[in-house]
């Protein structure tokens, strides 16, 4: 097999559960700006795998193509790849599935930044004398 059709390895993927724990553990924060931000794109996102789901699933199904060989050899390739372990279908079902923890996580990550700043700004102040 060439290099260019070798398959890259899957690269490791931090679940929303993993990310929860890490928000919950102090591992992951952010400021509530940012953290708007990455829910706001993650709910976009959600809602566009929502709206043209019907028509995603439309690539489970072979594509209306001659009946070559070729195109036979190439329809079946689009749908295997489009389903399979790896496949678009299969990444788009899971990424789906699991934003909504992803949320989750980042509201937890939220507070968590804001719980170490309003303990880092009370240190500060004892420290300074300032109550």
């Amino acid at each position: 097999m060439t290099p260019a059709l070798r398959a890259t390895p899957a690269l490791p993927r931090l679940s929303g559960r993993e990310l929860k724990e890490m928000a919950v553990s102090g591992g992951f924060a952010v400021d509530d700006n940012t953290g708007n931000r990455m829910i706001e794109a993650l709910e976009s996102t959600i809602q566009t795998l929502e709206a043209r789901w019907a028509e995603l699933e439309k690539l489970r199904h072979s594509p209306p193509m001659s009946e070559s060989p070729a195109a036979r050899w190439v329809s079946h390739h689009m749908v295997r790849t489009a389903a399979d372990e790896e496949g678009l279908l299969t990444q788009l079902q899971a990424a789906r599935a699991e934003f909504p923890t992803y949320v989750e996580a980042i509201e937890l990550a939220k507070r968590t930044y804001q719980e170490t700043e309003e303990g880092n700004r009370q240190k500060f102040t004892s420290i300074s004398g300032e109550e």
